[in-house]
């Protein structure tokens, strides 16, 4: 049986059909977790998360971590009950009125007191060792930042089979990207980084996407990205953008043309690019 199957139950779903013994027992679990003196930070940024975010809290609750942990939330201004999910866990949260991954994400560093900082997304689950696997990295010399992997839900919509297969070659064309421009590979839901070097950079808000690989384009200049194939590293997510492309063979047909249009790019680095007319924030 996969590891989060039992969050599934409550994805998608109202938060007020949640029975009260769930929202107990993860409030209590997140409450054993919560450190005054953490080594990391994990902030869960939400727009309208309420079918969401407490699924994704729920397997934050049973992490399984040798390193002292604090959880946050960051409110982007949700028009749910997003925000009545971190009350009901107990989840310490801030709201951010400005719309944007950007502005989200650097409210949660703005506010993170662990010498690492990780990005959570509400629409994700992430396994018990994801935070503390991703930790043992950034504990090593040299590194600034850690990215992982992640797989979908599988559903009535897509294959089991179509869905492995699109993650396979996906995958491997990341790792391939990663070598010379492992900015591009990173991505925000599956991202770890020195809190204190991207203090000092700043996560950008003026653009709709990217900000995560920006991010990472400034850290690389202070140390190695890594990036973790473990299975104990690799998180369940819904369909995001992939879904909003219709089926998975014209996703996969989209990158593919993108990807080989690009094919260069995977031999050289790249110091700096140059911001899309359309992926600005007006």
């Amino acid at each position: 049986m996969p590891w989060y199957t039992k969050y599934i139950e409550v994805y998608e779903k109202p938060f007020s059909e949640t029975p009260q013994q769930i929202v107990n027992d993860v409030r209590n679990k997140l409450q054993l977790l919560q450190s005054e003196e953490p080594l990391v930070t994990v902030s869960v940024i939400a727009y309208n998360e309420e079918k969401h975010l407490l699924a994704c809290l729920w397997s934050l609750s049973e992490m399984q971590c040798k390193y002292p942990v604090e959880i946050i939330g960051v409110n982007n201004d949700s028009k749910d009950k997003t925000e009545e999910v971190f009350k009901a866990l107990g989840i310490p949260y801030y709201n951010e009125f400005q719309h944007s991954c950007g502005y989200a994400r650097q409210c949660g560093l703005e506010h993170a007191k662990g010498k690492y900082h990780i990005n959570i997304d509400a629409d994700t689950m992430y396994p018990a060792k994801y935070v503390e696997t991703m930790v043992d990295k950034l504990e090593k010399p040299g590194i600034v930042a850690v990215s992982s992997l992640w797989s979908y839900i599988p559903d009535k919509q897509h294959s089991w089979i179509g869905l492995k297969v699109y993650e396979l070659l996906r995958d491997i064309y990341l790792f391939i990207q990663s070598f010379k421009r492992p900015e591009l590979s990173v991505r925000g839901l599956v991202f770890a980084y020195n809190t204190a070097y991207a203090k000092k950079i700043g996560i950008r808000v003026d653009i709709i996407r990217g900000e995560d690989g920006s991010l990472a384009l400034d850290l690389k200049k202070s140390g190695k990205i890594v990036f973790v194939r473990s299975r104990k590293a690799r998180v369940i997510t819904g369909y995001g953008t992939v879904g909003t492309d219709g089926s998975l063979l014209k996703s996969f047909t989209k990158r593919f043309l993108r990807a080989t249009k690009n094919i260069s790019g995977l031999f050289t680095r790249k110091e700096h690019y140059k911001d899309e007319k359309d992926n600005l924030i007006k």
